[in-house]
């Protein structure tokens, strides 16, 4: 783990977020994908679940539900039968109750604040609404690469606006987030919540990294 003293050497002036279970409870979001799949809810998260500690992404999970399943045309008929619902988005109601205090109390230190992670134009459009104290919102879409990529932290870099060692990257993974960010010579900060962030949280790897349960505990740390 980074301790305090190197934290402090490293001066950091920014902090990137990722979205999915760092900032956005995805909960009631594989809620409806289960009823929308007829399928019970515990069912769904628990076969998410079980991606997570078998190192497999979410679509293995609709796969093993309904095989063969065309998961993009099922999005678009949907869209089409509940134009004006939530759907496989999110609104301000799933955001984890320590963040609007945390970024609050990160930007009154005087910290560049960034949120950029793998997500699609409406959930980009989703965030922007919520008026969250933050100086950049961007998506893997804008950006032109995804996570894990090493050209995704670099335009990170560029969206923070200091030199990599001197951000903190705040995600629930290892593999997507924090790993590629320390190999990006950035500070990688673990949050140890959701089905990733706390089967990742154990893994050996994890150690290069400082792991936090809640955004509260930034302020302190930085």
């Amino acid at each position: 783990m980074v301790t305090e003293g190197e934290v402090i050497e490293r001066d950091v002036k920014a902090v990137v977020f990722d979205v999915g279970e760092t900032l956005i409870d995805e909960t009631r979001i594989w809620e409806r994908w289960a009823d929308r799949l007829g399928v019970t809810r515990l069912t769904f998260l628990g076969l998410i679940g079980a991606c997570a500690a078998t190192d497999q992404e979410v679509p293995a999970a609709f796969e093993l539900v309904r095989p063969g399943l065309d998961v993009a045309a099922e999005e678009d008929a949907w869209a089409a039968q509940d134009p004006g619902g939530l759907r496989n988005g999110f609104d301000a109601d799933d955001l984890y109750p320590d963040v609007r205090p945390a970024l609050a109390a990160l930007k009154q230190q005087g910290l560049r604040l960034v949120i950029a992670g793998n997500q699609p134009p409406r959930a980009l459009a989703a965030l922007r609404a919520m008026d969250l104290p933050v100086d950049e919102i961007r998506n893997s879409a804008e950006l032109g690469c995804e996570k894990p990529s090493p050209e995704f932290f670099a335009a990170v870099a560029d969206l923070a606006g200091v030199r990599p060692e001197q951000i903190a990257y705040v995600g629930d993974r290892t593999d997507n987030d924090v790993l590629p960010a320390a190999d990006a010579g950035m500070m990688p900060v673990l949050i140890r919540r959701g089905p990733w962030g706390h089967l990742h949280a154990a893994r050996p790897d994890a150690q290069r990294a400082t792991i936090i349960d809640s955004l509260l505990e930034l302020p302190e740390l930085l």
